[in-house]
C-alpha cells in the first residue's frame, strides 16, 4: 500500500489529504476577510528525491502586493492526516497555520473547521484518485473554517477574527507545463464556496486538459469531474471561463482579474532540484458562479477577493534550494 500511494494514488475510502511520499506535495492555505478586504496566502511544496527533502514556500497578501518566498530544508508532510512542516519556519494542519519568515512576516492562525471534504469513497478527482502515476492530483481538504489569531505582513499587523480559511493539496511527480486554478468564497448573500483546477497533462500519449470543480453550498458539496461531467474551458491572462455539465447539474464560472496585478509565485522543479517563478496568481479577482439543477438555480452570485491562477511553462534556469536555511 505504501508503494501504491507513493505513485500518487489512493484506494477507495482512502484519505487523499494524507502525505503520499510522492515527488512533490503542495499544501495551500487561503485566509480571507471579506469585510476588511484582505487576503493572505501560504503555500508549501514538499519535495522528495535526490537526497534530503526540501520545500519551496511563499507568503503573499492583498492589498499591498506583499510577497516573501524562499526554500527550506528539511521539510515533511504528515502520513497520518493533512499537515506539513518545513524547518523552523512553518507548521500547518486543519487546525492551525503558523508561519515565521522574519520579524516582519509571520502568521499565527487558529482554524475552526466548519466544512471539510465529506466523501470518504473517492476524492475530488473521482476515479482519478485510484489511478497510479498521474502527472498531477488535486484535493480540496478544508472547504470552510473560521479563524482567529494575528498576522504581520511587511510590518503591518492584522487581527484575523472575522475571516475564514480554505485549504487544499496537490501532488505528483511535478507540475504541469500549463495549468489553471481558482477559489472563491466571499459571496455576499450565500454561505458558499467554489474551487477548480485543471491543466494540460499527458494521458496515454495524448495532451489532455482535464478540469475538476468543487462547489460548497452551505454544508452540501457538489463535485464536477470527468468522465461524469463534461467541461469546456477558456483561460487567458485576465479571464477564466469554465462550463461543466453533469447528469443533474450545469455549472458556469467566470473569473476576471480586473485591474489586479498577479503575484508571481515559485514552483518547484523536483527533478532538477530548483525553483521556477512561473505561477501568476491573482489574490483579489472577481468570480461569478452559476449552478443549475434542471430548471432550478442553486446559486447565481459574485465573489470579490477571488483567487485566480495561471501557470506558465518554465523559461530558463531557476534557483536551487538553500539547504537548511530560512528564506
Amino acid at each position: 500500500m505504501a508503494a501504491y500511494r507513493r505513485t500518487g494514488a489512493d484506494p477507495p475510502f482512502g484519505d487523499p489529504a494524507r502525505y503520499h511520499g510522492a515527488g512533490m506535495e503542495g499544501y495551500y492555505w487561503r485566509l480571507v476577510h471579506p469585510e476588511a478586504g484582505w487576503v493572505i496566502v501560504w503555500l508549501c511544496g514538499v519535495c522528495e528525491g535526490g537526497g534530503e527533502s526540501w520545500a519551496t514556500v511563499a507568503l503573499a497578501a492583498h492589498p499591498g502586493r506583499f510577497l516573501r518566498h524562499g526554500t527550506l530544508a528539511p521539510a515533511a508532510g504528515d502520513f497520518n492526516r493533512f499537515g506539513a512542516q518545513a524547518g523552523d519556519v512553518f507548521r500547518g494542519s486543519l487546525h492551525e497555520l503558523r508561519v515565521r519568515m522574519g520579524d516582519d512576516a509571520w502568521v499565527d492562525a487558529r482554524l475552526r473547521p466548519r466544512v471539510t471534504w465529506p466523501r470518504r469513497g473517492l476524492g475530488a478527482l473521482g476515479v482519478g484518485h485510484v489511478v497510479p502515476g498521474l502527472a498531477q492530483y488535486w484535493q480540496p481538504v478544508l472547504l470552510a473554517a473560521d479563524i482567529e489569531g494575528e498576522a504581520c505582513l511587511g510590518g503591518r499587523r492584522l487581527r484575523l477574527e472575522g475571516g475564514h480559511a480554505y485549504a487544499e493539496k496537490n501532488w505528483g511527480p511535478g507540475f504541469a507545463e500549463r495549468w489553471w486554478w481558482g477559489q472563491a468564497d466571499a459571496f455576499a448573500d450565500m454561505d458558499a464556496g467554489v474551487a477548480f483546477a485543471g491543466g494540460r497533462l499527458p494521458l496515454l500519449g495524448v495532451n489532455a486538459t482535464p478540469t475538476a470543480v468543487v462547489v460548497r453550498l452551505g454544508q452540501r458539496v457538489l463535485r464536477f469531474v470527468p468522465p461524469l461531467a463534461r467541461a469546456r474551458v477558456s483561460v487567458g491572462t485576465n479571464s477564466w471561463r469554465v462550463q461543466m455539465r453533469s447528469p443533474r447539474h450545469r455549472l458556469e464560472l467566470e473569473g476576471e482579474a480586473g485591474e489586479e496585478e498577479p503575484h508571481r509565485l515559485p514552483v518547484p522543479d523536483v527533478g532538477k532540484r530548483r525553483v521556477d517563478i512561473r505561477s501568476q496568481q491573482v489574490l483579489a479577482g472577481r468570480l461569478r458562479l452559476r449552478v443549475h439543477c434542471g430548471r432550478r438555480t442553486l446559486i447565481d452570485a459574485v465573489s470579490p477577493l477571488a483567487g485566480l491562477e495561471l501557470g506558465e511553462p518554465a523559461r530558463g534556469a531557476g534557483s536551487p534550494p538553500h539547504a537548511a536555511r530560512p528564506p
